[in-house]
C-alpha cells in the first residue's frame, strides 16, 4: 500500500489509522532516510493510541515508553551496533507489552519477528511516500484494512 502525505499532518493521520488496528505485541518497523519522517510517522501512532504529551526521537536514550490505553514503545536502533544489541536491551519483552515502533528496523533485520507491519517512508515530489506492507497473516489483514478505506488520511 503506497500513499503520498504532502504534509506533516498527512503522515501522522496515515499513522493514526494505522494505530486503530493496533495491539500490544504489534511490530512498525520503520525505515527511510535521515529527516524522512519516521518520527512524525510514530507521533501519528501515538496520538491513534490515545497517547498525549510529547513524542520525540529516542536516539540518544534509545527507547522510550509512552504510557497510555495501550502503551507505545518508541525504539531507534540508528546507535545500535547490531541485531544482538536490539535483544540485550529487552526488545522482546518490549514487545510483548506494547506497540512497538523501531525506527531504523533495517539496521536489526535479524532481531525482526516475522509478524511485523513495514513502513518504508521516502521523499516525494512533493511531501512524502508511505508504503506499508503487512509481513505474516495479521499484519496483512490490518494493511488489507487500511487499504479499504478511501483515503487512510480522513
Amino acid at each position: 500500500m503506497a500513499v503520498e502525505t504532502p504534509a506533516p499532518e498527512d503522515t501522522r493521520a496515515v499513522a493514526g489509522r494505522l494505530a486503530e488496528l493496533l495491539r500490544p505485541g504489534d511490530l512498525v518497523a520503520l525505515v527511510g532516510p535521515l529527516g524522512a519522517g519516521k518520527t512524525c510517522f510514530v507521533q501519528g501512532l501515538a496520538e491513534g493510541l490515545g497517547i498525549t504529551g510529547p513524542v520525540t526521537s529516542p536516539t540518544f536514550v534509545l527507547m522510550r515508553l509512552h504510557r497510555g490505553a495501550t502503551p507505545l514503545c518508541h525504539v531507534d536502533a540508528y546507535r545500535l551496533s547490531g541485531a544482538e544489541e536490539l535483544v540485550d536491551l529487552g526488545f522482546d519483552d518490549w514487545l510483548q507489552e506494547s506497540v512497538v515502533a523501531l525506527e531504523w528496523a533495517d539496521t536489526v533485520c535479524d532481531a525482526l519477528p516475522p509478524e511485523r507491519i513495514e513502513v518504508l517512508i521516502d521523499y516525494a515530489v512533493e511531501g512524502r511516500v508511505l508504503r506499508l506492507r503487512g509481513i505474516g497473516p495479521r499484519s496483512a489483514r490490518i494493511i488489507e484494512r487500511m487499504k479499504s478505506d478511501d483515503d487512510p488520511r480522513d
